[in-house]
């Protein structure tokens, strides 16, 4: 079992829940519906709005009492987004789709949507180069560490009392602040601070699925009892907290959110799936998410931090709270950030594609938890663990498959450890070796009396897991030769050595095996994700009611913990945009997109290509633009901007529509043409295709940038101008792109990849090509 599902909570098991009635709704057929009609024009009061919301359910609820109707809506969203959720049969959500205002209904489904620091900051300033060597601190300074910025973080809450949440020495909470400090169970105004300056929290969608919250497994509050609320909000803007370490003292070290001083609004939208542990899911309900939306816009949050998503299919603009509400709030300059998902290595598993979300992919840091094995035979074999071991002695050493009850496993699940498949009479004693990297073949090898668990990992990396007992991890090639050792030596021994935290491992960084890739199957034409960011694991704050593996068996309270995903990678991106944003009021959601996308780097720290968890080279789908590189995205010379009118054009081209307020010109731009800081063309009809760009000069008033473009293999790329001259800061020019295919190119829809570059000597303005010719 992967070691990643502990954060990406993983559905596989609530479309079997739902469908044994695990996770029901209060009747059979009815289902909770968002209805979405646009945005308000401040012409209503609340009650108005209330009301014109329950006609459409009158509307089609005629034989029903008045309460009965109004009982039937969930929520009323009344800030900025204008829609509402109710609970509805089918039907009745048709006949609502075709009335006059309505731009889409959709299902709040309840398992779409799911949940997606020591070391990681300053691992990423070894990517700034050597001549931005205090980069980092400097860039704190420059921006007053966040201080006036406000990021909402939409999760599962968090733990207050955390010592990352302190707000010793911070100044009064800024007053553009329009939130609350909702209370609830084991929550009160008191828990709000001036870095933690609101908290809300979100039930009624979910308890209209699935009935009332089971209070002894959740707080009917902001506070959360999962941790991955707390880890992201921590990775955002953790205050600086000395001694921090994973269970066992793994990774100790100054634990800081990335903007040590911004101000986080909490808004919890996710909780647990009925009659399932922690470790296996946790519901994120849409009409909730929508509700959140509404609420942090109108509260006045700069950034949005957001580490939920689902694969999304052909529907996805108009029918994903997600996509809805973040436009509604880049049209207010509130920047979204959100995780690109962890359904890797699969290719077009990529999420939150909407063009006006920046999307987050997760790679590794120099960072590695070493935990050898020595065999009998003296040789030691690299292995990595977080899970405290004594040193032991020697203890006979087997593989599982030799070890197995008879009939329990079948030729494809043999030697991997599954829960009741090993001897008791045979492992007692003993070290195992499994072919599986989860928990639970760790805990079935404890099961059977064994001493200790060796797991085999399939990739070039390691999610480490804090185990119950003494267990290791160590990669294909070391299994290999632990497998020969036990095959060959008569009397196989092996003892599994304390673990160390080591820095500087190289090469560095890895793509995460785990984190989604593109193409876009939304629109293909619009290369997703954006960037990539530190999401293997990663320490931050934990909620003190979970423990490590959130499963009943570990009765274990840590204040930090480790954890993989890219629902980890997207709040350090968070948290430089909020630096950004501090540094540059003024920057556009898009600029500041554009400025992180330009400035980033596709090198690892010796120079040479990031590659992924395979050893092979990556490649965008998998890193977007590259890693990300803060201090280089203060000043990126240039930048793409696009505005709301711009998004607006874009749907036009893809026969969608988020405002009915707007009209789509009779010649629609291609979505190419969005101007967006990559380039991504598929489908090349004829020879060739041209597209147009437009830059900002943000860097020098008087600067002359030249061109450097290395054309996908198979095709030519053509650029003209070649040379951009700027006089003032604020100008702007425009360039055309023509790709065209070479003659001897077959029609193929597998894509390649190339770049261009604006250079002035001393910026370095990058953007990456994604072809395809069918």
């Amino acid at each position: 079992m992967k070691n990643h599902i502990h954060i990406v909570f993983l559905f596989s098991q609530l479309f079997l829940i739902l469908s044994l009635g695990g996770f029901v709704s209060c009747t059979k057929e009815k289902k909770v519906y968002i209805v979405y009609l646009g945005e308000h024009n401040g012409d209503k009061t609340l009650k108005e709005i209330e009301d014109h919301h329950c006609s459409f359910l009158h509307s089609v609820k005629a034989t029903s009492s008045k309460e009965h109707v109004r009982a039937s809506l969930v929520h009323s969203y009344k800030n900025v987004i204008n829609g509402f959720s109710a609970l509805l049969t089918p039907q009745e959500a048709d006949m609502i789709s075709g009335m006059e205002g309505v731009i889409s209904v959709f299902h709040s489904d309840p398992y779409e949507i799911k949940p997606h620091t020591t070391r990681s900051w300053d691992f990423i300033s070894l990517l700034e180069g050597t001549s931005l060597i205090n980069s980092r601190e400097e860039l704190l300074q420059n921006a007053s560490y966040g201080k006036d910025v406000i990021v909402g973080v939409m999760d599962s809450g968090v733990w207050p009392e955390s010592s990352s949440f302190n707000d010793e020495g911070m100044e009064p909470v800024p007053k553009s602040w329009n939130g609350i400090c909702q209370e609830g169970v084991a929550f009160n105004a008191s828990h709000c601070n001036r870095k933690l300056i609101g908290a809300r929290y979100y039930l009624k969608g979910y308890e209209a699925i699935a009935g009332p919250l089971n209070e002894t497994r959740d707080f009917r509050s902001p506070r959360d009892v999962d941790g991955h609320g707390t880890h992201t909000a921590g990775t955002v803007g953790g205050r600086r907290v000395a001694n921090a370490s994973a269970i066992g003292g793994f990774a100790k070290g100054t634990a800081t959110g990335g903007a040590p001083n911004v101000r986080l609004a909490i808004y919890k939208v996710c909780w647990p799936v009925p009659d399932q542990s922690l470790a296996e899911g946790n519901a994120c309900v849409m009409d909730d998410i929508l509700a959140a939306f509404d609420d942090a816009i109108a509260d006045g949050v700069h950034v949005l931090s957001i580490s939920l998503g689902s694969q999304p299919k052909s529907t996805y603009y108009t029918e994903n709270s997600i996509a809805i509400g973040s436009l509604h709030a880049v049209k207010r300059n509130i920047i979204v950030a959100c995780s690109a998902g962890n359904d890797g290595p699969t290719s077009s598993t990529v999420g939150n594609v909407a063009p006006w979300i920046i999307t987050v992919g997760a790679s590794s840091i120099d960072r590695v938890f070493s935990s050898p094995i020595m065999l009998g035979n003296g040789m030691i074999v690299e292995g990595q663990t977080v899970t405290p071991i004594r040193r032991r002695r020697l203890h006979p050493l087997v593989y599982a498959g030799d070890v197995e009850i008879r009939g329990t496993t079948a030729s494809n699940t043999t030697g991997e450890c599954l829960p009741g498949t090993l001897s008791r009479n045979l492992v007692r004693g003993k070290v195992v070796l499994c072919m599986n990297r989860g928990r639970q073949a760790s805990m079935e090898v404890k099961r059977a009396g064994g001493v200790a668990a060796i797991l085999g990992n399939p990739f070039n990396e390691i999610q480490v897991t804090p185990f119950l007992d003494p267990t290791t991890v160590v990669f294909s090639y070391s299994l290999n030769t632990i497998l020969t050792y036990i095959r060959t030596e008569k009397y196989p021994m092996a003892t599994l050595l304390p673990g160390n935290t080591l820095i500087g491992t190289k090469p560095a960084p890895v793509m995460a095996s785990f984190t989604s890739k593109g193409p876009n199957i939304v629109d293909l034409n619009i290369l997703k994700p954006d960037i990539t960011a530190p999401g293997f694991n990663i320490l931050a704050a934990w909620s003190e009611a979970s423990s490590p593996l959130k499963i009943p068996e570990d009765r274990r309270v840590v204040k930090y913990n480790m954890q993989s995903g890219t629902s980890m990678s997207c709040p350090h991106v968070s948290a430089v945009i909020a630096l950004l944003k501090s540094i540059h009021p003024d920057w556009s959601s898009a600029a500041i997109r554009s400025a992180l996308m330009t400035t980033s780097t596709i090198n690892n720290v010796v120079g040479r290509p990031i590659t992924n968890a395979t050893g092979n080279d990556a490649n965008p789908f998998e890193y977007g633009a590259g890693h990300f590189r803060p201090s280089r995205a203060v000043d990126p010379g240039l930048v793409y901007d696009a505005t709301y009118t711009d998004y607006l054009l874009y749907l036009c081209s893809q026969n969608k529509s988020l405002d009915s307020t707007f009209s789509c010109p009779e010649k629609v731009p291609a979505a190419s043409n969005l101007n967006y800081p990559s380039l991504a063309i598929a489908n090349i009809r004829g020879s060739s295709r041209t597209v147009t760009r437009v830059v900002t000069n943000v860097g020098k008033d008087n600067s002359t940038y030249v061109l450097a473009v290395r054309s996908p293999p198979g095709y030519v790329v053509d650029i003209v101008p070649k040379t951009l001259r700027f006089s003032k800061l604020g100008e702007k020019h425009s360039f055309n792109i023509t790709v065209r295919a070479q003659s001897i190119i077959e029609k193929r829809r597998e894509f390649s990849f190339g770049w261009y570059t604006w250079i002035d000597g001393v910026h370095v303005v990058r953007s990456p090509i994604a072809v395809s010719s069918a």
